[in-house]
């Protein structure tokens, strides 16, 4: 009743503006569904521009603090790969695996995404009504497409951080006190199971794949490779695993045009940017306008950055003699009298090393997904699916790129830990290791026991509830429909 009565009050805030304005358009809320005060047969977009800058605004969201900065202490500083660093309390509480339902990037995190969220749906749900003969009807699809696949991104972001979240698929198009009670259900919207999250990201990546192109300007845009990739992704996550879909896709991928690059270290040196191997990048041009601020907060002596290498990453390296893909992650340099760390010396301190260009309005390209990730993926599948031989022939494909000696590794069980191994020293520092941790049912176990520099257990308590994040408290206090994690 509380919200209700907030929400009556906004509705006639709302009315009284629409009465000087008699277009309104506003920001989508926390929940995604943006709100624009038109008759629900008006046409939104009444051009071609009008249409792709809409979804130019969606694709800008991949440039913002989830993407530039969260994505990265949500996968690697929340596994055993990375300290948080720096000195944020939030930060702190998702290194130690004690977030309370407060925590600041918790709340923008879901913020961020539902708003991309949002103005995905309001691509989607218009495009194909614009009239403009400049838009032509092939034109309209592939926006479609790209908008289905951002859309699909962003909820496989919000499924694996917080479980059974909101599935909004529609925008408010009027707002009014008689169409108050139809309204409030999408603006205030129960949690969906994960079943149907994941069945829908999978309907928007189907939509995609249908619809997108092959090749576009740079890897940032949606293409079928992309689609593919977390097409593959997905099925690897989602409970039941279903192994032979995750081949499936990523032999549509492999097949596709990419290929590894010959020296791994040319990854991250910005000058093979969009290369053969890469994916999914998020390209910038760098400046005050499209600059990658993010960079720079893992890498610099102004400040005591973010997601600093841990002990137990760096023995990794060391116990499988993998110098170069160590020397390419890790980067060690002295810290003398600018901060000090109970981790490490300050003569000797890492820090993460692939983001190299890491001044201000760095042009530093992000790589989401590569292929030796896809490949990897598949050799997951195959061990899965009883071909434990062809999934060690691919591992060892990744390990002869840097030097390193056939696995042994034989029977499945031991493939398994091979993979686990391998995904974790090819792909450290790029998001993957927490989500990794999670879908294999391996996160507990490997978290409780990472150890220091001198081999002491941390002293982490994962537990079951901790796998997911709880609900913001801000999104609980708006929405009573909204219920809290356990254990939170």
């Amino acid at each position: 009743m509380k919200n209700y009565v907030l929400f009556s009050g906004v509705v006639i805030a709302l009315l009284a503006f629409n009465s000087c304005e008699k277009f309104l358009e506003l920001e989508p809320s926390s929940q995604g569904i943006a709100v624009n005060n038109t008759s629900s047969d008006s046409i939104l977009y009444k051009s071609a521009s009008e249409a792709e800058a809409a979804l130019a605004g969606a694709y800008r969201d991949l440039k913002n603090e989830y993407f530039e900065l969260d994505y990265y202490v949500n996968g690697d500083g929340q596994s055993d790969d990375a300290y948080a660093g720096a000195d944020n309390p939030a930060n702190f509480q998702i290194d130690d695996y004690k977030i309370d339902a407060t925590n600041s990037n918790v709340s923008r995190d879901w913020r961020y995404l539902y708003s991309t969220i949002g103005k995905c749906n309001t691509v989607i749900n218009n495009v194909r009504s614009v009239t403009d003969p400049a838009l032509t009807a092939d034109r309209k699809e592939e926006i479609l497409g790209e908008a289905s696949f951002l859309r699909a991104f962003m909820y496989f972001q919000a499924v694996q951080l917080w479980g059974d979240v909101p599935l909004q698929l529609k925008e408010v198009k009027t707002i009014s006190a008689a169409n108050l009670e139809e309204i409030y259900p999408q603006i205030f919207p129960a949690r969906a199971s994960q079943e149907e999250v994941y069945a829908q990201i999978i309907a928007d990546l189907e939509t995609a794949l249908a619809k997108v192109r092959v090749t576009a300007p740079n890897k940032g845009y949606a293409t079928k490779g992309i689609v593919n990739a977390v097409l593959a992704k997905v099925y690897a996550t989602q409970e039941p695993h279903d192994w032979n879909k995750v081949k499936q896709y990523c032999d549509e991928v492999i097949v596709g045009g990419y290929s590894l690059l010959a020296d791994y270290n040319e990854l991250w040196n910005s000058a093979n940017e969009n290369s053969a191997e890469a994916i999914f990048e998020i390209n910038y041009d760098g400046g005050a306008s499209d600059g990658n601020w993010g960079t720079k907060m893992f890498r610099g002596l102004d400040w005591k950055k973010f997601n600093i290498p841990s002990n137990d990453l760096l023995a990794a390296f060391d116990a499988e003699n993998d110098v170069v893909r160590k020397n390419a992650s890790v980067i060690f340099l002295d810290v003398s009298g600018k901060w000090s760390d109970p981790h490490y010396p300050q003569t000797n301190y890492p820090f993460v090393n692939k983001w190299r260009n890491f001044q201000e309005g760095s042009n530093q390209n992000y790589i989401f997904i590569r292929l030796a990730d896809i490949l990897l993926l598949k050799a997951e599948a195959l061990n899965e699916l009883g071909d434990a031989a062809g999934a060690v022939s691919l591992v060892n494909q990744i390990r002869a790129r840097v030097n390193l000696p056939a696995t042994t590794a034989a029977t499945q069980a031991e493939v398994r830990l091979a993979i686990e191994k391998e995904r974790r020293l090819e792909l450290a520092f790029e998001g993957h290791r927490w989500y990794d941790l999670k879908r294999t049912g391996r996160a507990i176990d490997v978290i409780n026991n990472a150890k220091g520099a001198n081999g002491e257990n941390l002293g982490y308590n994962l537990t079951t509830n901790r796998l997911v994040w709880p609900i913001p408290q801000a999104e609980l206090d708006k929405n009573g429909k909204l219920i809290q994690n356990p254990g939170y």
